[in-house]
């Protein structure tokens, strides 16, 4: 195991998850006013002057429109710069709580932040001229640790970098890039994150120690979950289970919600079955009565993951009751009710379609709606469940009647009527509808793989005479010419 992670505090991702909530249309005011209050202790308590000034300005701060401010003018609703900004919903809330500007705070946090920053830059002075460079990179650290708590992510991220230059163990500097990640994940500035991502895999594949190559798996799957790649995301995140120690990324109950979400979508329905219903890990999460007392005693298991096969005498079992209970980013992790979640995967893997939409609609208002790396998507999440349903009851019939599934669903025959004709005019769904006599009959029309092999060898084969020939005409070798 190589050594402890550094760099790994700051920033903390809930306070951007703070900002989030309270410009969400979607959340309660409840949540709003506790967003508030977070943010409004975060910034005092941390003194992030600079990160205040970006949120609350009365001329520059992304809460306000353009040259109005925030106390004066509540209820205003967001600017278009606002809309680009990762931590900001795009649809402005109805409520009118908002995050007022005080000269007075900002000025003392200001003071705290240049008394705090001489004393970082005397400490890096005194170790300049007296002490070697291990003192000099831990106090070159320090400064990059501040900028980052206090939420100026170009000094920090420039900090960062001065720090990498500085080191030479590989451990250190892979924890510097991820220490980057975190700060564009901060900000959701995705070309930033994907950047680094691809930098930290290249510093993990000279010689990253183990720890840190899971901690890149879900730096990566979430990353992906932004892109809209859960087919990517999916098995990272899931690999990330039984190891996760990231958490000053996210709680180990939102990793869970992430791995079933992108595993739901995207897994195939055997694969879903194995990684997602069955996994013992979310189902000490999920889970109710027998199963999930046997997956917290450790009875049930999904067993090492191919990776970990060759280093299983070095692991040890994992206490999933103890996950999440140790949180890095100084606050206690909220109760969660997973009941829609583990509804959405187990009527989904059952096939009980009516239950499905149900949860489905559940898990959009109380998952997808509230959390800032699942909202920017959520309109496709629910339309691919969707044809993942309807897929998955048309692959067992040659012919349904439409007021049939419709029923099956818990929609009316209109509805699934104009659902599916989207699905089948975009190629998703391989079959026809016909209303012209009855109520209407859905027909399917299943590939025919063997004849489709058939085809694209008969078509790879006529590529290759036509290749030969024109080579033949080229090289042109007569008798004659051979000898």
């Amino acid at each position: 195991m190589g050594s402890d992670p550094q760099y790994a505090k700051w920033p903390l991702l809930p306070v951007s998850q703070h900002v989030f909530t309270l410009t969400n249309a979607y959340a309660s005011k409840a949540a709003q006013q506790s967003a508030a209050r977070a943010l409004q202790d975060a910034i005092a308590q941390d003194k992030m002057a600079p990160f205040y000034r970006y949120l609350a300005h009365p001329i520059d701060g992304i809460l306000n429109t353009i040259g109005e401010g925030g106390a004066s003018a509540p209820g205003k609703p967001l600017s278009r710069k606002s809309s680009l900004v990762g931590m900001v919903a795009t649809k402005p809330p109805a409520t009118t709580i908002t995050l007022p500007w005080d000269d007075g705070l900002f000025n003392k946090l200001k003071e705290d932040n240049d008394r705090e920053l001489e004393e970082i830059q005397k400490e890096e002075d005194e170790a300049v001229e007296q002490a070697g460079d291990t003192e000099v990179i831990a106090a070159k650290g320090k400064r990059a640790e501040f900028w980052a708590r206090v939420g100026d992510k170009d000094k920090a991220i420039a900090a960062y970098e001065s720090v990498f230059e500085k080191t030479g163990i590989l451990g250190a500097k892979i924890d510097l890039v991820l220490a980057i990640i975190r700060m564009g994940l901060f900000y959701g500035d995705k070309p930033l994150v994907k950047k680094h991502i691809e930098r930290a895999k290249t510093l993990v594949d000279t010689g990253g120690d183990w720890d840190r190559r899971n901690r890149l798996k879900a730096y990566e799957g979430l990353h992906l979950i932004t892109l809209r790649s859960h087919n990517l995301a999916a098995p990272l995140l899931l690999d990330s289970l039984s190891t996760f120690t990231s958490y000053e990324l996210c709680t180990y109950s939102s990793l869970v919600v992430y791995s079933v979400l992108a595993g739901s979508v995207s897994l195939k329905r055997v694969d879903f079955k194995s990684k997602v219903v069955d996994a013992p890990e979310i189902k000490a999460i999920l889970g109710d009565g027998e199963d999930k007392l046997l997956a917290l005693s450790g009875a049930l298991s999904a067993g090492p993951s191919a990776e970990d096969a060759s280093k299983s005498s070095a692991t040890t079992a994992v206490n999933l009751t103890t996950l999440g209970t140790t949180n890095e980013q100084g606050e206690a992790e909220l109760a969660i009710d997973f009941s829609p979640l583990a509804l959405l995967v187990s009527s989904l893997y059952n096939g009980n379609y009516k239950t499905f939409f149900q949860s489905l609609a559940d898990v959009e208002e109380k998952f997808l709606n509230q959390d800032r790396y699942l909202h920017e998507h959520k309109s496709w999440f629910i339309r691919e469940m969707r044809l993942r349903a309807y897929q998955q009851l048309l692959q067992s019939y040659r012919v349904v009647g439409l007021e049939s599934m419709a029923n099956d669903f818990g929609v009316t025959v209109d509805f699934l009527d104009r659902d599916l004709a989207r699905f089948i005019a975009a190629g998703r769904i391989p079959c026809t509808i016909d209303r012209v006599t009855g109520k209407g009959v859905i027909e399917t029309n299943r590939p025919d793989d063997k004849n489709k092999q058939y085809q694209d060898v008969v078509r790879q084969g006529d590529q290759l005479i036509t290749k030969l020939q024109k080579y033949g005409q080229a090289v042109r070798l007569r008798g004659s010419e051979r000898a």
